[in-house]
């Protein structure tokens, strides 16, 4: 049986009861706004809790936002410090090398303003006569300049700042070095000095004669007060070549001493002592005599010197002298140069030690060519063959 459609009428339109019941299908039910009642009033919840609990979700967030910060802040403090850090070490390492190398220079500046005047020292004492001294170098000049190019300074590379140090270190040792070769050359030259005066016045001090050395008073000193100098180091350098200086002024004025004094040997070669100073058998009369002089056999015509530096106080015949030249010398010593065939000065004339005065000859109460010498000082005379000995032994100083 067919169903039959029923028509019905909305408005124009006419709709058959299926349309109907399809329209009705299509249209919102009552369950969906209970769902959507349910749904928005959920959300105003939310939103409510939301906007009531900010403040607190807030400050939770922000407390975690300052957690960050603090410990990114704190990151970043230390990487500065470490940075830092980095940078003095640097700059102390740089600075260290800085201070080194210009203490360097400043050593061997020192050293190279000096060792002219040391050098000149040298040759003063070789021209004194001073032997046998230790010799010292120039000392190779250090600059500054020399150990920048060599390394850069300032690296932050471990391995060239240990470059840097190796070779100050090195430096360090060449300057120490020439110091102290520099520091032994002064002594020498001092010890060397000082020792060929004490032998000279001992010499003259045996045979009577004292010469005056100039004198330095050593606690003799002045000045304004001015702190110590802790970085100056060649303190002792100074004062060594100081000593030499007194050591050779001394010397100097021995040598001159010995000049002054009558013991060179009046005869240069080619003699014999034939009668010393003292009680002898007389030549002539074969009795016990005292014998004022040292008799040298020579030659006839040998050249006769003067035993020291002098005036000329007499030259002719005197008796028993024959032909005599007599010689006045510094402290009131007197030579006596007897039997001479012939002399080559006059009165007043000065004379320096070892020059030419006269000729060996047999003049006077003599038994053959030969000089008699002989030295007197305001007690009578003395003893001319310690007077010849002495000479023999000062000879190295002349």
């Amino acid at each position: 049986m067919q169903q039959s459609s029923r028509q019905y009428s909305f408005g124009k339109k006419k709709l058959n009861s299926s349309q109907i019941y399809t329209h009705n299908k299509s249209m919102i039910k009552p369950s969906h706004f209970y769902i959507m009642f349910v749904t928005l009033l959920a959300t105003n919840i939310i939103t409510f809790i939301g906007f009531y609990m900010s403040a607190d979700i807030d400050s939770i967030l922000n407390k975690r936002t300052n957690a960050i910060n603090i410990a990114y802040e704190d990151r970043i403090s230390q990487l500065r410090l470490e940075v830092d850090r980095l940078y003095s070490r640097q700059y102390a390492q740089t600075g260290n090398l800085n201070l080194q190398i210009q203490e360097l220079s400043l050593q061997q500046a020192a050293l190279s303003e000096i060792q002219p005047y040391i050098k000149s020292l040298a040759i003063k004492a070789q021209e004194l006569g001073i032997k046998n001294i230790a010799g010292s170098s120039a000392p190779s000049t250090v600059k500054k300049s020399d150990v920048y190019d060599n390394f850069t300074t300032g690296s932050t590379n471990k391995n060239a700042t240990i470059d840097q140090q190796a070779y100050i270190i090195q430096v360090k040792q060449s300057i120490s070095q020439m110091t102290n070769e520099t520091s032994l050359a002064l002594a020498s030259m001092s010890k060397v000095a000082e020792n060929s005066t004490s032998i000279i016045l001992d010499e003259l001090k045996n045979i009577g004669i004292k010469p005056v050395l100039p004198s330095f008073n050593e606690t003799a000193s002045g000045g304004p007060f001015i702190p110590a100098n802790a970085d100056y180091s060649y303190q002792n350098l100074v004062d060594g070549a100081n000593n030499v200086v007194i050591a050779l002024d001394r010397f100097k004025a021995a040598q001159k001493a010995i000049d002054l004094s009558p013991v060179y040997v009046p005869l240069k070669h080619g003699y014999r002592v034939s009668s010393k100073y003292g009680n002898r058998s007389d030549p002539f009369s074969r009795k016990a005599a005292f014998h004022s002089g040292t008799d040298m056999a020579a030659p006839h015509g040998s050249s006769v010197y003067s035993a020291g530096d002098g005036v000329v106080i007499f030259s002719g015949r005197n008796g028993g002298y024959g032909k005599v030249v007599k010689i006045k010398h510094a402290g009131g010593l007197i030579s006596f140069y007897a039997h001479l065939s012939s002399y080559s000065v006059v009165k007043g004339q000065k004379v320096k030690a070892g020059s030419i005065i006269a000729k060996v000859g047999s003049s006077g109460r003599s038994t053959g060519p030969h000089l008699h010498f002989e030295v007197r000082n305001a007690n009578g005379t003395i003893n001319s063959t310690r007077l010849i000995k002495a000479g023999y032994k000062l000879a190295q100083f002349r």
